[in-house]
């Protein structure tokens, strides 16, 4: 296990520890499963299962087919 050195200011210090306290865990471990939830290199498993779950999102392919091109600005 590594140590990491984290430079707070008095704001965030203080937010820690009230989100700690509150979750019933040390500042460490609090930290750690913000880093673990959040620097992710996958898609959360929630999202994942959302695929295909709206029958009548449109496709790319089909959505450009109904439209026009917006016109372009010429500078």
């Amino acid at each position: 296990m590594s140590q990491v050195t984290v430079y707070l200011d008095d704001e965030a210090e203080n937010l820690l520890r009230q989100s700690a306290q509150a979750a019933g865990l040390s500042n460490s471990k609090w930290i750690t499963q913000l880093i673990k939830k959040h620097a992710r290199q996958e898609w959360p498993s929630e999202l994942k299962d959302l695929a295909g779950a709206f029958s009548d999102f449109p496709l790319r392919d089909n959505d450009l087919q109904q439209h026009s091109d917006t016109p372009r600005v010429i500078f």
